[in-house]
């Protein structure tokens, strides 16, 4: 018997959508279409992929209304801010287009003895992008424009909580004109996936999603000589120093901090106070996220919607009463945020004071709408908290002076350093994870390399 799944929304519980998964027979069809079209999708010219990459890019995203729709009722997001989503699709999409002619151009070297030398970046094949739910469009931009401007082929697996983000994605390939076989999409559980990345056809596996899921794909490709680009979780910290703007800054961070009912990777769940701001900050902190209005995320006035799933519901709330449990103090009243619903996973936001590094809300990824905020003294306390993790994917220092964020961002352990801002991703600058944050580099001019390989060409003239 086919196996089926079924999106259950986070809103109210509906069936949003319920497909059959994908089996053998079609899994082989896929591929052996994958592994056909790249030998002539390689040979295609790369100004004329650019163009009909933009193309796609464009018309993926052409209905945003029933985008935001979409994304709202599969993973709870408000739809007021399901329009961000698009444009940061359109933003990224666009600008690894416009990098591309500069980063695939081949690497040309003086002449030499009679040798014409250069180095040449080449597709690697089919390559499986393995997308998640949260920030679904633009997860999958990551990978999916750069893998195709570079001559491979592509091969999708979104999640289940957001399939219809894979069924537009899969149609505006075939609207943009894209050879068959060029773009295609699965639907696979865990072992499915695990059965294609052993598949000889696939050349590359580009993951985003949590630190053990990132395991998996490792194992599985483990037995092959294969790349693996994997953007995991995170525990991301921001230092606030006696010089912040308090009332700017207490407002970012509590953006930062509930954005997305936090479930993004790089939202902000460790904030560091030095010790002459910290009071302030805090009253400022609670105002501001007292204004934030729980709620059904198809009202337009909704700021915080549902956490994607009962048991990530359950999860959340394990680490804030283990915090309270072992000292902590919420700062915010749970029942201040009204919401009806009850019994699907509508979350309150909770900032918790007077925790430390053996909590797990200070330690391990919380993917919620939770903070954790501790004073410190300075800089170096700052540094040594911030460093004290198994991520390392953002941080952010909130300060006047300059020279003084980049000192401090020369010692912390990370893959961005913002200054005055949290939670972004600069489509120009390299996307990068360290220690459990994952490996490999996406996005920006850099983020062509994982997705070729260099080939020498090594030329010797024939004497005259």
């Amino acid at each position: 018997m086919t196996a089926t799944f079924r999106t259950i929304s986070p809103v109210d519980g509906s069936v949003v959508f319920e497909r059959a998964l994908d089996g053998t027979g079609e899994v082989e069809r896929v591929l052996a279409a994958a592994s056909t079209a790249f030998e002539t999708w390689r040979q295609v010219a790369l100004d004329e992929r650019c163009t009909m990459i933009r193309r796609f890019v464009e018309l993926a995203v052409h209905d945003t209304d029933a985008i935001t729709q979409e994304l709202t009722m599969q993973m709870g997001r408000p739809v007021r801010d399901g329009a961000g989503e698009v444009g940061g699709w359109l933003l990224r999409g666009r600008t690894m287009v416009d990098l591309a002619p500069k980063a695939l151009a081949d690497i040309e070297l003086e002449a030499r003895d009679g040798f014409t030398r250069y180095i040449r970046r080449e597709a690697l094949g089919v390559v499986f992008v393995v997308a998640p739910w949260n920030y679904p469009w633009l997860t999958a931009v990551n990978a999916l424009v750069p893998a195709l401007v570079g001559g491979n082929t592509v091969v999708l697996k979104h999640s289940e909580q957001t399939p219809l983000v894979a069924e537009r994605i899969g149609r505006a390939a075939k609207e943009a004109g894209l050879p068959d076989g060029v773009l295609q999409v699965l639907y696979l559980d865990h072992g499915g996936v695990a059965d294609v990345i052993g598949d000889p056809r696939i050349g590359f596996v580009a993951f985003t999603g949590s630190v053990e899921g990132g395991h998996a794909i490792q194992r599985a490709a483990s037995k092959r000589f294969i790349g693996a680009a994997l953007e995991l979780g995170g525990k991301d910290p921001a230092y606030v120093c006696s010089d912040a703007d308090v009332t700017r800054t207490a407002a970012n961070l509590v953006e930062g901090s509930f954005y997305n009912a936090g479930q993004s990777c790089c939202g902000v769940e460790r904030i560091y106070v030095h010790q002459d701001v910290y009071e302030p900050f805090l009253e400022t902190f609670i105002a501001v996220a007292n204004e934030l209005q729980l709620g059904d995320p198809r009202d337009s006035s909704t700021t915080l919607g549902p956490v994607v799933r009962i048991r990530n519901a359950e999860g959340i709330q394990a680490q804030i009463d283990e915090a309270i449990a072992a000292g902590a103090r919420p700062l915010l009243d749970p029942a201040h945020f009204t919401e009806t619903q009850r019994g699907l996973p509508y979350m309150a936001p909770q900032a918790l004071v007077d925790v430390d590094h053996s909590m797990r809300i200070m330690s391990e990824e919380t993917f919620g709408p939770a903070v954790g905020i501790m004073q410190v003294r300075d800089d170096a306390e700052a540094i040594a908290l911030m460093n004290d993790s198994l991520y390392g994917l953002t941080a952010s220092v909130w300060t006047s002076d300059i020279e003084h964020a980049q000192q401090v961002g020369a010692r912390v352990e990370t893959g961005t350093w913002f200054m005055n801002r949290c939670d972004y991703l600069d489509p120009e600058l390299a996307w990068v994870g360290v220690k459990d944050s994952g490996r490999g580099c996406s996005l920006s001019a850099l983020g062509y390399a994982q997705l070729t390989r260099p080939k020498s060409f090594h030329l010797r003239h024939t004497p005259g």
